[in-house]
């Protein structure tokens, strides 16, 4: 039986009030800078479960844990030095490390799908932040959609896809980032396991090395690495310069003037990848049933390696 979904706004009196709905099990989205997540107690199995079971998960899939700083996250995650060192450059921001896990950790094994190691990252939103303080404790937070649908970046959203699902939503705004956080891997090496709204240039300055690319759709060992990802209703055709008639066309940059739609008319990368799910979202309601959706070809290099990854994801073939 479906329950009713509150939106809480970001005030200390709402923050309070979804903090004691997850100490009783509960779910809450809240906002990040990348997007929304759906949060629960990633210490309890159950709460974890009820995740999975809101966004009908793939149970393989592992999920990011979000904590209020490095001392907090050493709690549950071995911290090399390597990762110290980029915990001291970017958290909190939208990067997410892969971590040997502590044995003693205390994490439901649902949280890491039973691997030995933990997806963490401590968010940057003033929301996200206060509301784990207010919680004390580690959240299990996914992006707040049905599993392979478009990710949330409004409060909006979340309704739309989780309302009766889950027990609350937190309001904090649109989010500024817009796209969800960039992956790295540590061992053996520094491996980029899902580009995001981290810019792959940034980690290689700090690191002083070029990154490698990994992950396995197959056997994925962070999250965001399912071949189909992110997908509307409609198809997707990616790098359209002349779309077809039946298509919704996305455009980028001044070239695309004639586009309904566009990711950033002045071809500005950043705000690019604010809009993306929400363009996404628009352009899949107005290109109804049997109609496409193109995208005009978006340059690979900074954020724009994030945004092509969720399109191309979007474009894959459904399983």
């Amino acid at each position: 039986m479906p329950m009713k979904t509150q939106i809480l706004d970001a005030t200390s009196d709402g923050i309070a009030a979804a903090a004691e709905i997850l100490r009783e099990g509960g779910l809450v989205a809240f906002p990040t800078e990348t997007v929304y997540g759906l949060g629960g107690d990633a210490r309890a199995d159950r709460a974890v479960a009820r995740i999975f079971d809101a966004k009908a998960r793939p149970h393989f899939n592992p999920l990011i844990v979000h904590l209020p700083d490095l001392e907090a996250a050493a709690l549950y995650a071995e911290i090399p030095d390597l990762a110290r060192t980029l915990a001291d450059a970017f958290w909190p921001g939208p990067l997410t490390m892969v971590l040997p896990l502590r044995p003693d950790a205390g994490l439901s094994p649902l949280v890491t799908a039973g691997l030995d190691t933990v997806a963490i990252r401590v968010p940057a939103h003033a929301t996200a932040r206060a509301l784990l303080r207010a919680f004390g404790g580690p959240l299990a937070a996914p992006s707040a959609n049905p599993s392979g649908r478009i990710s949330p970046t409004r409060a909006d959203h979340v309704m739309a896809g989780l309302s009766g699902r889950i027990e609350a939503v937190l309001d904090g705004g649109p989010c500024a980032v817009g796209v969800e956080s960039t992956i790295l891997g540590l061992e053996p090496g520094p491996v980029l396991l899902r580009p995001g709204g981290l810019p792959q240039e940034a980690l290689e300055a700090a690191l002083g090395q070029p990154l490698a690319s990994g992950g396995n759709a197959a056997k994925p060992n962070a999250p965001g690495q399912l071949a189909s990802h992110y997908a509307p209703e409609a198809r997707v055709r990616l790098g359209v310069t002349t779309p077809q008639p039946t298509e919704v066309w996305v455009g980028f940059g001044p070239d695309c003037a004639q586009a309904p739609l566009t990711l950033s008319a002045s071809g500005d990368l950043i705000e690019a990848a604010a809009n993306l799910f929400h363009i996404l979202r628009l352009a899949d309601a107005q290109a109804g049933a049997g109609a496409g959706i193109a995208f005009a070809p978006i340059p690979e290099q900074g954020l724009g390696r994030a945004i092509n990854d969720r399109l191309r994801r979007a474009a894959a073939p459904r399983p």
